[in-house]
């Protein structure tokens, strides 16, 4: 027994020996660099599910995830961690009333990274299965729901993978309109109109009007004209047909519940006076009456400073249009203009103003020595954004660009075509602190491959492989690629090489006339005469490739998807097929090979809503879909 001991011990030492040998001749994998350097960082096969339970019962959730070993787990409740939480299943003390939507996630790590779960809600009802707590109810004041346009609404509990189908959702009815609809419609919950209550739906037309409808009834409960006596809604000048056949509203407006006495939507309008005079003015209405408020409507003038030699440059009413959605940032009301066509003289105009004054804050012109030939701002009617430190995002269109750069890495003359562009605001300035610009920048404007011909949209923050949090922005347009950049640092214009976060050469091939949308780690684009398309997110880059895509192709000019849920479940990603007779559509936001819903399933056209509009983005609230016409808002709903 002794002899087997003394050789089993020299046998250990050798083989210690052995390895320690192989080790220092970087001959394996057992050093901790090897490791680190070989490991793959965590994954999640499958997300955390919402879950219920009674008043004084527990709830279990559980994630999946694959890498390297060892992994460690840390459960948060309502993004604060849980003490001693700590293996892939986590179960709860016993749930009080106080609980009820509650959002639990956890952050699973290793050597190479970690990578943090969806949040999975829990629904607690009282004995008898009661819900103690009445659901969260929406407003959508901006377009797309938030300033980082993502087009999602997470507060949806009506509307779910097992009731949007045809047997049970459809048409409700169509609010009637004097114009076309073109921004997207905005809503109010449990809005106090006189002595009543209303789930209130705003709706703006190319006619110079604005609606407020009951969206449960459908009622009309005030309209207003943005006309001054004696004016009218002109066509383009120049015989223009980028917005036919008139032009009086055509950005999403936005609403400040707080201003006023109660409440404010801003409203952007274009009209003709008896004089052939074009206006551009701002409007500050009452959202229980449409009375105009401040001292509005606010005419929109601006200048611009003559900058490296050139001359001073005058916002000119009839040579634009404002085709972007409004921002309300910090108490100020961004707009942003687009020519008609490319008819010269038009140059890059963002125009701010008091949300409570309607005095203007500041004018920028990111084209001041283009020659009258652009960038302007387009966007397909997305707006720009804006982060939680204040500072605006929004893309430019084609026009001039000069790639001689100054000490700080800018165009020289300042003339900013094809880019993203980062901008700061002051107490009367706006200044573009950051910037990027492709490489090809002058051979796409030369060929009129806007960049701006889709929207912006600002990603929530994102962890990537190194742990690093990620500020990023995704934006795509004629050329088919997607472009995602770093706002924190964005990487100006490099002629050899684009110096960005990551690029998707041709990934949306048929290029974008339209804005995406985000859920759950994925980003959704549909481009022109193409599907709609998922691309997943890990580790803060998106996958090269969809991770799902519709069966429908979508003609132009494609298709702006909008996103409904409850917290992280009962994803549904809407779109609006532009048609003869338009097509809404509903997918699993998981699989968009999984089609829910589209309006043609009904018999007997049931469910059809009339023409196609060009850049419609349904909106999602309260059970609730409302999707703008030509002539009218469809509203769409459980039938019974």
């Amino acid at each position: 027994m002794l002899n087997q001991k003394r050789l089993k011990l020299v046998s250990i030492a050798l083989m210690s020996s052995l390895a320690l040998t192989f080790a220092a001749c970087g001959g394996g994998g057992s050093s901790a660099t090897g490791t680190a350097a070989m490991a793959t960082a965590p994954a999640i096969t499958a997300q955390p599910a919402a879950a219920s339970a009674v008043v004084g019962q527990v709830a279990t959730f559980t994630v999946s995830a694959t890498g390297t070993a060892p992994m460690s787990y840390q459960w948060q409740k309502n993004a604060t961690a849980i003490s001693g939480a700590t293996q892939s299943s986590y179960t709860t003390a016993a749930a009080a009333t106080a609980d009820n939507g509650a959002k639990f996630s956890v952050v699973i790590t290793n050597a190479a990274g970690s990578v943090t779960s969806s949040a999975a809600t829990l629904a607690v009802t009282a004995t008898g299965g009661v819900t103690p707590v009445t659901p969260v109810a929406t407003d959508m004041l901006t377009f797309k729901y938030d300033q980082g346009r993502t087009g999602q609404n997470r507060n949806e509990s009506t509307l779910t993978l097992a009731n949007v189908n045809s047997s049970s959702f459809g048409l409700l009815r169509s609010l009637a309109v004097d114009g076309k609809v073109d921004a997207q419609p905005l809503y109010l919950s449990k809005l106090a109109v006189g002595a009543s209550s209303h789930n209130v739906v705003y709706v703006a037309t190319e006619n110079d009007s604005v609606y407020a409808f009951d969206a449960d009834t459908g009622a009309s409960l005030w309209h207003a004209s943005m006309l001054a006596a004696g004016e009218s809604t002109g066509g383009m000048p120049g015989g223009c047909a980028q917005v036919t056949p008139t032009i009086g509203v055509t950005s999403t407006p936005v609403i400040d519940r707080a201003a006023g006495t109660h409440g404010v939507i801003y409203v952007v309008s274009m009209s003709l006076d008896s004089s052939a005079g074009y206006h551009q003015r701002l409007h500050a209405l009452d959202v229980t009456t449409g009375a105009e408020l401040f001292g509005g409507p606010k005419e929109i003038t601006a200048t611009y400073p003559a900058t490296a030699g050139g001359a001073a440059t005058t916002f000119a009413p009839g040579q634009y249009e404002e085709r972007a959605a409004l921002l309300l940032a910090n108490g100020v009301i961004y707009t942003s203009w687009t020519s008609h066509c490319d008819d010269a003289m038009y140059y890059g105009w963002i125009i701010s103003y008091d949300e409570k004054t309607l005095a203007q804050k500041a004018a920028l012109n990111v084209a001041p020595n283009s020659g009258g030939v652009g960038p302007s701002i387009w966007m397909s009617g997305s707006g720009p954004g804006a982060d939680a430190a204040g500072n605006i995002y929004l893309l430019t269109a084609n026009g001039v660009f000069e790639t001689t750069l100054d000490a700080n890495g800018f165009p020289n003359q300042m003339d900013f075509a094809n880019s993203f562009l980062k901008l700061t605001a002051g107490t009367q300035t706006l200044t573009v602190a950051d910037y990027f610009t492709m490489s090809n920048e002058v051979s796409e404007s030369v060929a009129d491959l806007d960049l701006a011909s889709g929207g912006e949209m600002l990603l929530p923050d994102l962890t990537d492989s190194t742990n690093t949090v990620r500020h990023l922005m995704v934006g795509a347009g004629k050329d088919g690629n997607i472009y995602v950049v770093n706002r924190d640092s964005m990487g100006k214009f490099n002629a050899s090489a684009n110096q960005i976060w990551q690029e998707l050469d041709g990934a949306v091939p048929g290029g974008i006339f339209a804005s995406p949308a985000y859920f759950n780690n994925n980003v959704y684009y549909g481009d022109i005469s193409g599907t709609l398309k998922a691309f997943g997110i890990t580790n803060a880059k998106l996958s090269a490739s969809p991770t799902s895509q519709s069966s429908t192709q979508f003609g132009y000019p494609g298709t702006s998807p909008a996103v409904s849920a409850n917290g992280a479940t009962n994803g549904i990603v809407w779109t609006v097929e532009n048609a003869s007779i338009a097509v809404l559509h509903a997918y699993d936001a998981t699989n968009l090979a999984h089609e829910l819903y589209n309006t043609n399933q009904a018999a007997s056209g049931r469910d059809n809503f009339g023409a196609g509009n060009k850049f419609i983005t349904p909106a999602i609230a309260d059970g609730r879909v409302f999707v703008g016409t030509t002539a009218s808002v469809a509203v769409f709903g459980l039938l019974h």
